[in-house]
Order: structure tokens, then sequence, then C-alpha cells
């Protein structure tokens, strides 16, 4: 029997304030040694997943067969197209359906679409998200999963920069607090080998808001509210305090393409940062 797409949302809007929106950036830029400039109010373009991520719990829950385990959530990629950057004081709700379900060797994969909507009901953010429920046996198999996108190529020779980061175990804790992300498999250890990791990793959601904030400095001259868009594919775990290699290739376009490596390989490939010309944050 083939399932119907579900759909979760939010009926109560959740107030965002400002301190909340500051400490995420700082968690993030504590980390790659670069701190906001004092005043600067805008929001990570990375915190709508934040937002979100409360309604995508519920979904694993709500999703594991009765009289099952809850399974383990692998983040397997993410996407998110940013309409507007998240404003200070303002309510915010979430719209989600599961698209897509598919069995596979480890587990069960989905596929999940997000709408982060703000006051007056205006889009502020739209996200896919690969997520594997290591080791369920359920929901049954229903629609396609998404496409990755792709980016066309852009006017000018490509050229690389390639920078190093660390990102210290108290970073992750920090982030852990900061996003409500709680899950075992980033603070404790027994949880997290007894899931198939070496040890406590990061979140992904961390190393990919880290590069976003490089890549504002980088690319955006500074303005968050630049970006567009952004995506990655989560290829392997990072393990706190080693050494990651992040390349950046640009080519004259708005895109900005990268990937992550550690010690033991790649770790996010397929990367990509969109930047828009000038808006308001």
């Amino acid at each position: 029997m083939t399932a119907a797409p579900t759909r979760f949302g939010a009926s109560d809007l959740c107030a965002v304030t400002a301190a909340e929106l500051a400490a995420y950036r700082d968690v993030l830029r504590s980390a790659i040694g670069s701190p906001l400039p004092a005043g600067v109010p805008q929001a990570s373009p990375v915190y709508p997943f934040v937002l979100a991520m409360p309604t995508f719990d519920q979904i694993i829950g709500q999703l594991t067969p009765a009289g099952e385990a809850r399974a383990a959530n692998v983040h397997l990629s993410q996407e998110l197209r940013v309409r507007r950057l998240v404003q200070p004081g303002e309510r915010v709700g979430i719209d989600v359906v599961v698209a897509a379900a598919r069995r596979e060797p480890r587990g069960v994969r989905l596929a999940i679409r997000g709408v982060v909507v703000g006051d007056g009901g205006a889009v502020v953010a739209e996200l896919i998200t690969g997520a594997l429920l290591v080791g369920a046996t359920g929901p049954e198999p229903f629609g396609d999963l998404p496409p990755a996108t792709e980016l066309a190529a852009g006017p000018g020779p490509s050229e690389r920069t390639s920078v190093t980061c660390v990102i210290p175990a108290e970073t992750v804790r920090a982030y852990a607090d900061v996003s409500g992300d709680h899950n075992p498999i980033h603070l404790d250890e027994a949880a997290a080998t007894a899931a198939g990791f070496p040890g406590v990793i990061a979140h992904g959601m961390s190393v990919l808001a880290l590069i976003s904030e490089d890549v504002i400095d980088r690319y955006a001259g500074g303005d968050a509210s630049r970006i567009g868009g952004l995506g990655v594919r989560f290829s392997a775990p990072v393990l706190p305090e080693e050494p990651l290699e992040i390349t950046y290739v640009t080519d004259g376009g708005p895109v900005v393409k990268f990937t992550c490596k550690s010690p033991r390989g790649l770790a996010f490939k397929a990367g990509w940062v969109e930047i828009s010309g000038d808006r308001d944050g």
C-alpha cells in the first residue's frame, strides 16, 4: 500500500527575538574568529531551518511505526531558498509536507518540504531537507525524491580559494543550545557510536551556517540579506577539533560553489551559495 504525503503545520506562531538571532550568529562567528560588528541586527540566512527543526522533529516521531523504537535521524542534504531574512521581533509559522519516502538498505530516506512564513503570511524561506531514518521500516514508500539543484556556470574563468577552520568542541555544545538541536549524536559519545559514528559529531547545519558566514564576508560585502539561497549534500560527518578545508569556486556569476574536506575525506559536496544584488535586510 502506498502512503500519501503527510502535512504538518504550526498553528501557533513562534516569536523570534533579536537576542536569539544575535546569539546564533555569535556562536558561528566565534568559531571563525570574526565577531559581528556591534549593532548588526541581521539574522543568519540559515536561521529558517532552526525555526523549522522542531516541526521536522515531530515528523520523525509521528512517522515511526507503532511498536518501533524511534529511528536515528541522519541529515543527508539541505537546500534553502531565502526570500528575506527573519526579522527581530516578528512571529513566524511553519508549514511542512513530507513529500516522499524511499526504503534503502540502512533505513528509510525522506524528502521534506518546508515553508517558513512571517508576519502577514509573507514567505521568508523555502526548505528541502533530505533525511535518513536509520533502521526504520516505515513509512511505506511514496512520492518521488526531488533532484538536487543544478547550477549553471558563470561567464568568467573559475577561481579557487581554500580556507581552513576548526569546529571547537565547545562550539558544538553552544550550537546545540542556540539551535535547540540536542540530538545525542552531537553531545554524547555513547549515543554517537551506537548510531555508527566514530564519536560525537558536529551539527551538519552548524558547518553550513559557518560557511555561509564566511561567504557573507568574502563575497557579499558583509550583508547577510544578499544571500538568496544555499544548499549542500552531506557526505560524511565532521568531528570537533579536526581541521576542515573549505574550497570556494567562483566564476563571475552569482553563485559561490564549495566543498568541505576533513582529514578523513570529503564531508560536504555539491555545496552552493547564491548571492543577489543589493537587498534590504
